[in-house]
């Protein structure tokens, strides 16, 4: 039987400098979505990668005193690097100076301007060197950028090609009401606001070196945006697997990704993409996380602190899906000690301990609970700080009922208990349930349950998550 088709993207992640911790949330959230489409056996694509071209890259290589290949080619295995730490279990990398892409941008581009949705134009007004953007006045907040607060939008006056954005506008109103399109729905409204409030036509190429050449026109390089957010149909088109089911990325990208990218889909002809998940931001000890503030933390460095599968669990729980999230090391540690240290890894050791202690076998098959049920429907809906507490609740359950019943006070009760917690089934089953409900946010963790709980017998293994002092 023919595999469901699931493609799944994120945000690709601009080579000025190396992801910091404040890209890791996108990344975890749609690796755990990704790894719940493999276990339920759809046919899963999940794309990450990064953005290459465009002026913040010229000018980081130029500081750098290297070429801007040589500088994001370094950048681009850096990145790797940080996502492979955190088990992000990626089907490719994209780079946007990959030869498919400029192949793919160069063929999207022809196709738009055969449509009549590119024409030549001079532009004049504020520009965003951060977001590498065009602003209005509208858009900043006390003559700032809302996202790059350090630095004035500079004016700019250039002769360019533009994107026919304004004669979509009917049609973007249309897409955008309807439910789901966006999550969440305050992130939809946002959109739809926008859009309600008049579109205008966007430049799409500059006057740049680091870039891909307009067709025909080769003084001029495409914009990065534009260029950018074709790395979804790259590899879409690549593996046939277009449209994307899903893209999850910052709330800062939402108007590329809502109001742009749906425009310039529908101007060359591609259905549109089924869901778009827009997150929050994350800051750290109170403070946006940036280069300029000096409080770059890479995942990587946490990683080492905490171990993979915490750090996936403190931002799949706790992340900011829906609302600004602030972090520190000490919140980390609060929680690693409060539900891994005394939730997870004491709950698995107690009956581990118990089952051996007693000698006891059991089948080695589990059988699904409504448990399955309500923690896929939560992961369906995008919920998945709730799937996660779902799952804790039901250790919660677990641990109450051997406090409850105190197995260790007499031979009696032991196996009173034993009776019910293994003989039975109820706690082993649970155990062996939650272990495969948590492969796609705990991988490695999962599979050290299922190993320790495979039976016939059980063998107390050591900590899963050692308490931290």
């Amino acid at each position: 039987m023919k595999r469901k088709k699931f493609f799944i993207t994120t945000a690709i992640d601009y080579t000025n400098d190396i992801v910091h911790v404040g890209h890791a949330y996108q990344k975890i959230l749609a690796d755990a979505i990704a790894r719940y489409h493999r276990e339920k056996g759809d046919g899963v694509h999940f794309l990450t990668g990064t953005d290459e071209h465009g002026q913040k890259v010229a000018k980081s290589a130029k500081k750098k005193d290297l070429s801007p290949k040589e500088y994001v080619d370094k950048i681009a295995a850096a990145d790797k690097d940080e996502w492979d730490c955190l088990n992000i279990s990626y089907d490719r990398f994209i780079r946007t100076t990959d030869p498919d892409h400029k192949k793919l941008v160069k063929k999207f581009w022809q196709k738009v301007k055969a449509n009549g949705d590119i024409y030549l134009d001079e532009y004049q007004g504020l520009y965003c060197e951060g977001c590498e953007a065009f602003m209005e006045e509208t858009d900043l907040v006390d003559g700032r950028c809302p996202f790059h607060q350090q630095q004035k939008p500079i004016q700019l006056k250039e002769k360019n090609y533009f994107f026919r954005l304004s004669k979509y506008q009917p049609f973007l109103e249309k897409q955008l009401k309807i439910k789901g399109f966006v999550f969440p729905e305050s992130k939809r409204k946002e959109a739809l606001s926008f859009v309600e409030r008049g579109l205008k036509d966007f430049s799409i190429s500059r006057h740049l070196d680091w870039g891909i050449p307009v067709p025909d026109d080769p003084k001029q390089t495409i914009y990065v945006w534009f260029d950018a957010l074709l790395n979804y149909l790259t590899y879409g088109e690549q593996k046939k697997c277009w449209p994307a089911d899903i893209h999850v990325l910052g709330k800062d990208n939402l108007r590329f990704h809502a109001i742009y990218w749906p425009a310039m889909l529908k101007s060359a002809e591609y259905p549109l993409p089924k869901t778009i998940i827009a997150h929050d931001f994350l800051s750290l000890n109170g403070k946006k996380v940036s280069k300029s503030l000096g409080n770059i933390i890479q995942p990587s460095e946490l990683v080492k602190q905490f171990g993979v599968d915490a750090i996936r669990y403190y931002f799949l729980r706790f992340g900011p899906l829906q609302n600004d999230v602030d972090i520190s090391t000490n919140k980390i540690k609060e929680v690693y000690n409060a539900d891994l240290a005394n939730g997870l890894g004491n709950v698995v050791a107690r009956i581990a301990k118990l089952a051996e202690n007693h000698n006891l076998e059991f089948e080695s098959d589990y059988t699904k609970t409504s448990l399955s049920t309500d923690v896929g429907q939560a992961i369906e809906k995008h919920d998945i700080n709730n799937a996660l507490k779902l799952i804790w609740q039901a250790l919660s359950r677990i641990d109450n009922y051997i406090n409850q019943e105190r197995p260790w006070e007499s031979a009696s009760k032991a196996k009173k208990t034993l009776e019910q917690l293994i003989t039975k089934g109820e706690a082993i089953n649970t155990i062996r349930e939650i272990a495969c409900l948590l492969r796609p946010f705990l991988p490695q963790t999962a599979a050290k349950i299922e190993e320790q709980f495979k039976g016939p017998k059980v063998k107390a293994q050591k900590p899963l998550f050692p308490r931290l002092t």
